[in-house]
């Protein structure tokens, strides 16, 4: 697949946990290197909002030592990381009360019929008192997006009350669920080795096909997240969201079209096509576990609960299933999902065994 640069009118990014790890190691990376890429126009604006009370000044620092941390040097040419850090501007904003607001009203009044986008780098709790207040404070304007990531609720009732909060404030054309590794250009090519390839496509089904492995292994624990990582577990973090798509898109008929909509419901089919894990089957088809301390090539590391300081904690820091898909093209194929933080190795494979 051959990368392109789409160009895009002048917009308005409000990026709100900006000074938190996912910001850090994905977001401002991905905008500098979009920024290099030619693709942000001249007078678009990247505004940083948390509750921390920083100045502009001190934001352009901490997002200098991100820069310098998460981009290799050699995609780093002279002077962009300058170019890129004089962009950014900050807004300290509590989003679960009124302080800052206005502030931020007035860093997006002059240019009023902008798109504007809103990245809720934040827990999923925060997504509901942010769109409240967005629409509150009269900031999500017709033009405006908002973009959210995993996990969306840490249940069916949360995540429906989340969904909730988020369409009261904004209809759903202008709401953006993304899942970050469906932007990994192997995964795109998944599409095209699935129903462009000859030689392939005949024989992607139960006659042929013994059993699909899915593995997304990683070699860091869970270093500063460990909070956030407790309330999760690698099922929420890990199963239910990126590999369940990856598992889709291994798994899908082929859509009528490449548009969204009918993507989305394709992959629709399959998740409604796996069989569900009873609770008599939960102990023959799942692995749970948590990794110790113990030595890494990086030297010795300490374990999970030592990282998270609970000793009585149970959440899973690796997870292994095995699935069925109850659907003509797939009946028998046992499909085999591991995923897991401090393994030997750091890999995204999927294995199709014929």
């Amino acid at each position: 697949m051959v990368a392109r640069v789409i160009a895009v009118e002048p917009f308005d990014i409000v990026v709100f946990g900006a000074t938190g790890d996912l910001s850090a190691r994905k977001l401002i990376p991905a905008l500098f290197h979009r920024d290099e890429a030619g693709q942000i126009p001249p007078d678009a604006r990247i505004i940083g909002a948390s509750r921390r009370r920083l100045t502009t000044e001190d934001f352009r620092g901490l997002a200098r030592e991100w820069l310098l941390k998460h981009v290799a040097p050699e995609n780093r040419r002279d002077g962009a990381v300058e170019r890129f850090v004089s962009r950014l501007s900050y807004v300290p904003v509590d989003v679960q009360g009124d302080s800052g607001w206005s502030e931020l009203r007035a860093a997006l009044a002059d240019q009023p019929d902008r798109v504007r986008v809103f990245y809720l780098a934040t827990g999923p709790e925060l997504f509901p008192p942010i769109c409240s207040a967005l629409g509150r404070h009269s900031l999500a304007t017709p033009q405006s997006r908002v973009v959210v990531e995993k996990p969306i609720g840490k249940s069916l009732d949360s995540a429906t009350e989340v969904n909730d909060a988020i369409g009261k404030v904004f209809p759903e054309d202008r709401v953006y669920r993304i899942d970050h590794y469906l932007g990994k250009e192997t995964v795109q090519n998944l599409m095209a080795l699935r129903f462009a390839n000859a030689l392939f496509e005949p024989l992607w089904n139960s006659a042929h096909i013994d059993h699909v492995q899915i593995t997304v292994a990683e070699t860091l624990g869970v270093e500063g997240r460990a909070g956030y990582y407790d309330t999760a577990g690698a099922l929420r973090d890990m199963v239910q969201n990126h590999m369940l798509q990856l598992l889709c898109l291994v798994a899908m008929e082929p859509p009528t079209s490449l548009a969204a909509d009918s993507v989305r419901d394709e992959k629709l089919k399959v998740l409604k096509s796996l069989v569900p894990l009873s609770l008599e089957s939960i102990a023959e088809n799942t692995v749970r576990g948590q990794y110790r301390a113990g030595a890494s090539a990086g030297g010795p590391v300490r374990g999970y609960l030592d990282e998270l300081g609970d000793p009585s904690s149970r959440t899973e820091t690796f997870v292994a299933l095995k699935v069925d898909i109850a659907n003509w093209r797939w009946a028998g194929v046992p499909f085999y999902l591991r995923t897991g933080k401090r393994l030997s190795s750091r890999v995204s494979e999927i294995v199709v065994a014929f």
